[in-house]
């Protein structure tokens, strides 16, 4: 499975979920801390992440940044 990981920009975050909705691992959630805007944000919950960028698309202020491992080349 190719691994992925993300960053988010927690003072760019305004909480709307829609990446939470939209991650089909079940990866994110809302913090129980609250930004310089006063808005709770959205956080890694679990370390699954497949780079599918869908949390990314979706984000309305482009808090997200999708990165993923090369994949390994296959021995012929």
């Amino acid at each position: 499975m190719i691994k992925g990981y993300i960053q988010i920009d927690s003072e760019v975050c305004k909480g709307c979920e829609l990446c939470i909705e939209a991650c089909p691992r079940d990866s994110l959630a809302l913090s129980k801390s609250i930004n310089h805007s006063g808005f709770r944000y959205v956080e890694l919950k679990e370390d699954n992440c497949t780079g599918c960028t869908n949390c990314a698309l979706v984000c309305p202020d482009a808090a997200i940044k999708v990165y993923r491992q090369a994949k390994p080349n296959k021995a012929v």
